[in-house]
């Protein structure tokens, strides 16, 4: 597939003059595109707590605007592809990512994706692709547990956090970007035209069904795509108050026929400060609403173009039906497939509110509040021409998040002595609910999934509804000191209690230790004039997941299993989903780093590596047990071990840098392994082990 890109972009600013001037002065650069962290120098936001990227003694990237991807891009981790060693991304379709991968997979029944924090509120890589990548100022990706310990039972998979674009004081400003792009398919598969088609038949002696056409149907499902995204952004304020909002339009048509996508997005941010700036207020909101229609299944779509008979046309026939081989069961006329519906509406709304009070010149106390509500909605309908009677499915699901944490931060430093430290208490709630239900046997194709009442049989194992209500209380304790700009030390001590686990193991522990030894500081490097950093880093800390656990799996639960007739009316019966398990517990994976980064005349060149080792402990998998003693034959339990090592290496060069211009190029390499190390062990007594080959197809 080619595309074919034309980007636009402006930017207007008003500027008001002093009545001492007499001409209007344009900055050479939007106010609100320079970041806090920009102007700040070398302050790195590092989870919870801020610090000097010099003396950062964990393995964090940040990488900011400048260094992003440019170009066509629909999903904001596209603009870091790439950039950062040991994060590994596979594309997919429109905005989504199929999976993204810090330093590997750590569980096999466990979620791998990453934590994702969006100015501080929760989220998922879902709600990454909701937000325009122009709104974005800088990505910040801890890898090593030294660092990911700060979220506990979050941070086994690794944390990315994203800081979007906030407003600056001063004059009104106004951007707009945009860019327009085609797709057409580069290479089919060669097959055989309808002419061929006969002549190959006649030749062979094989009697074929010909009905005087010549249709290339991988051609007849597809066409010329198109992509095209639209951004404005405006902001201003004083010095006191100010806000930046911005609105995005991303378009896409597929080169399939029936696929296309729509983003809306629109997002503000406020900051009001007071009291000579010792009280602050940040509050954000954000919502956008994704459509879509999907290709239902790829594989036979793209299969029945290839294989089907290319003598039958590419219009529907007279009975109003689309013509079919009969004798194929594995292939249906691929434009049949074109009329399927496979839609899907996603609304996404999050807001947050921070407040910062500075007590003393040392001491600050915050809180922060978030509020998360994502609803989506799916539509599906296979005609009758793909599916014998047709078939309508509808299903909705509903995710509520609040989250809310108060920290108190200490920073001082004194002579040759700087520290800093944090104490925090968090709670967060998630409300998950959601149904769904399918319909067959339809006598007309009209009505779609518009109109489940159309459809006489409604199967009773198709419909279902579900409610979850996870929770999850967490406390942490930071303390980062560095002693002469040399020596840098960091201890962080999280604990975590979740309503997921078994009720014998509510708390877990994920305690970090990281350092740093500065070289570059030393008195007998001072010689190697272009050598302008050298920094050693150590980290050891343990991270959890609890993304392999649902809501209640600790407890014995029951469902429905059937209907019956009772007394001549049917009843549902219920009967145990599976076994209770108090025991349940955190995967607990324990990670040691080490690093080295180096940068060279005057940050032309640069250098880094990492090495790490991680074990995953309690490592979750489902078992076969018998019955009895267990009242169910599966049981989720900790017995497994993983173990995850590589080494990362990041190589970046300049070898232009003018006023106007720079030339940056840059090479991550990594090298990882991953092995299963154990997946049997006791439990209560008895020994449980996965089967020893594992079928992948009946």
């Amino acid at each position: 597939m080619g595309r074919m890109g034309l980007p636009l972009s402006l930017a207007l600013c008003h500027i008001y003059p002093l009545a001492a001037q007499n001409k209007v002065i344009l900055p050479d650069s939007i106010p609100w595109m320079l970041s806090d962290s920009l102007m700040r120098g070398d302050i790195l936001q590092i989870g919870y707590a801020t610090g000097d990227r010099r003396t950062v003694a964990g393995s964090v990237d940040q990488i900011s605007e400048k260094r992003m991807n440019k170009g066509m891009i629909s999903n904001p981790l596209n603009s870091i592809n790439g950039q950062v060693a040991g994060v590994s991304m596979l594309p997919g379709r429109e905005a989504m990512l199929n999976s993204v991968r810090v330093r590997g997979t750590t569980s096999l029944t466990g979620g791998n994706d990453p934590l994702v924090i969006i100015d501080g509120v929760f989220a998922d890589l879902s709600t990454l692709s909701m937000i325009f990548p122009a709104d974005i100022e800088s990505f910040t990706i801890l890898k090593d547990a030294s660092e990911t310990a700060q979220y506990g039972a979050r941070g086994a998979s690794g944390v990315i956090k994203v800081s979007t674009k906030q407003g600056h004081s001063g004059s009104f400003s106004l951007s707009y970007d945009g860019n327009f792009s085609v797709e057409s398919i580069y290479k089919n598969m060669k097959m055989l035209s309808g002419d061929a088609f006969r002549s190959v038949a006649h030749e062979h002696g094989i009697s074929i069904l010909d009905l005087g056409y010549d249709t290339n149907f991988p051609e007849e499902i597809t066409r010329m795509g198109w992509v095209q995204n639209h951004h404005v952004a405006f902001g201003g304020g004083t010095e006191s108050s100010y806000y930046r909002a911005s609105l995005a339009l991303l378009n896409r048509k597929d080169v399939v026929k029936s696929s296309d996508y729509r983003n809306y997005m629109a997002k503000i941010d406020i900051t009001q400060r007071a009291f000579n700036d010792r009280l602050r207020f940040d509050l954000g909101v954000m919502g956008a609403v994704r459509k879509s229609n999907n290709l239902v299944d790829t594989q036979k779509t793209f299969y029945s173009a290839a294989a089907f008979n290319p003598t039958f046309p590419a219009h529907k026939n007279e009975t109003g039906g689309w013509d079919q081989v009969t004798t194929a069961s594995w292939i249906t006329n691929p434009l049949a497939w074109m009329e399927v519906s496979d839609e899907e509406s996603n609304a996404h709304f999050n807001a947050h509110l921070k407040m910062e009070l500075v007590l003393t010149p040392h001491l600050v106390f915050s809180a922060f509040g978030s509020y998360l509500y994502n609803v989506i909605d799916n539509g599906q309908y296979l005609p009758t021409t793909v599916w014998a009677h047709g078939q309508a499915y509808r299903g909705e699901q509903k995710v509520e998040d609040v989250l809310g944490n108060v920290m108190l931060n200490f920073n001082r430093a004194f002579g040759k002595h700087k520290l800093d430290a944090l104490l925090l208490g968090e709670a967060q709630q998630r409300v998950m609910s959601g149904f769904h239900t399918t319909v067959t046997n339809f006598t007309t194709d009209k009505f779609g999934f518009h109109n489940l009442q159309a459809g006489a049989v409604r199967l009773w194992e198709g419909t279902g509804s579900y409610y979850e209500n996870p929770r999850l209380a967490s406390f942490l304790g930071r303390v980062n000191y560095v002693y002469d700009d040399r020596y840098v030390a960091t201890v962080n001590m999280r604990t975590d209690a979740s309503s997921k686990v078994g009720r014998n193991h509510r708390w877990g522990f994920f305690p970090s230790l990281s350092a740093a030894w500065i070289l570059s500081e030393e008195n007998f490097m001072k010689s190697f004039y272009w050598l302008n950093n050298l920094k050693l880093r150590f980290g050891y800390g343990y991270s959890g997941n609890q993304d392999a656990i649902d809501s209640y799996n600790s407890l014995q639960l029951v469902k429905p299993n059937g209907v019956v007739s009772s007394g001549g009316d049917p009843t549902v019966t219920m009967g145990l989903i599976r076994n209770a398990n108090p025991d349940l517990r955190w995967e607990v994976k324990r990670t040691m780093n080490v690093g080295l980064d180096a940068a060279f005349w005057d940050g032309r060149a640069i250098f880094t590596f990492d090495y790490y080792h991680s074990v995953t402990d309690d490592m979750l998998y489902q078992y076969d047990v018998s019955v009895p003693p267990f009242a169910y034959n599966k049981l989720l339990a900790n017995l497994g071990s993983m173990r995850n090592s590589g080494v990362e290496l990041g190589f970046g060069f300049t070898p232009l840098r003018k006023k106007d211009m720079e030339l940056n190029v840059n090479v991550n390499v990594t090298f990882q392994r991953n092995k299963l190390l154990s997946l049997s062990g006791m439990y209560n007594g008895e020994y449980m082990s996965a089967p020893q080959y594992t079928p992948i197809a009946d």
